[in-house]
């Protein structure tokens, strides 16, 4: 049962609740109030919430109601994130329900904006970060997943008893697995991680034992593109008559002014300006469809 907006009076028969909140309405469940009201509301109560003494009954009444109110928003911000990796719906309402709290302990009435537009990227963003924490950053079957953790523990368990890192013939045994199963469940182990590039490439332990992968992947060489223009040009300059192919090398590869260019050729220099406007746009507009 929930009160309307208007509301100033408790209901809660002996629990006190009501009164400890003084001004605040009593609602005895928040999560059926409609969202209409629940933004009202929520204004209302975040408001009392900012002079409320934290740990008392005025103060868990506020937030809790706020918290219950507000459910929807974690809802909603949860279906974006239904359809990925392989968290189960009720895990990311649980994390998401934990950014609306952050939102309501951080929130300031002084911003002037709407609660919802401030909680959702709280939400989401605690959802994201679930996702980050927990998904493997390498699809594989839940299989090799399921068997990454029997590995890990095995790991652990082995390397106690043993006094040294458990070979794979050693978890073969310890877990009644085949050497090929065991391997293929350390492979598939790679993927839960993504390694930086930045890591060093080496052995050492201590993370500063050779290059970084970084540092060994190749550049893109810019002339590589002067090349492959060059090369797609050539036949477009084979098209030019006599006149457009020397006006071209004077231009280009003499490095010579249109004046000078107008001056060995006796025309102007304007002249020049046209045939070279012209013929670049001849050769561009074949470069485009080669």
């Amino acid at each position: 049962m929930t009160t309307s907006v208007n509301a100033r009076q408790g209901t809660a028969s002996g629990t006190g609740t009501a009164q400890a909140a003084e001004d605040l309405p009593w609602i005895e469940d928040g999560g059926k109030v409609a969202p209409k009201d629940a933004r009202v509301l929520s204004r209302l109560f975040l408001d009392r919430l900012q002079v409320l003494e934290e740990g008392t009954r005025e103060y868990q009444y506020a937030r809790n109601t706020l918290i219950e109110m507000n459910l929807s928003l974690v809802t909603f911000a949860a279906r974006r994130f239904r359809n990925r990796g392989s968290g189960d719906m009720e895990d990311i309402v649980q994390v998401g329900t934990v950014g609306l709290i952050k939102a309501i302990d951080r929130f300031d009435l002084s911003r002037e904006v709407e609660f919802t537009s401030f909680a959702i990227p709280y939400i989401a963003g605690e959802i994201k970060r679930f996702f980050r924490d927990t998904s493997w950053a390498v699809h594989v079957p839940r299989r090799l997943q399921e068997l990454r953790v029997d590995i890990a523990k095995s790991k652990e368990a082995l390397t106690t008893e043993l006094g040294r890192t458990p070979t794979v013939k050693d978890l073969s045994a310890h877990l009644e697995l085949t050497e090929e199963e065991v391997i293929e469940g350390l492979v598939a182990a790679n993927g839960y991680v993504a390694g930086s590039i930045d890591t060093p490439g080496g052995d050492d332990e201590n993370g500063d034992g050779g290059q970084a992968y970084t540092d060994t992947l190749g550049e893109v060489d810019p002339a590589l593109d002067l090349f492959e223009d060059l090369h797609a040009l050539a036949p477009l300059l084979q098209d030019l008559d006599e006149r457009e192919r020397t006006i071209i090398e004077m231009r280009f590869g003499r490095e010579m002014t249109q004046a000078e260019i107008g001056g060995e050729l006796n025309l102007s220099q304007m002249h020049i300006s046209r045939l070279l406007s012209r013929t670049l746009t001849k050769l561009r507009s074949g470069l485009l469809t080669t």
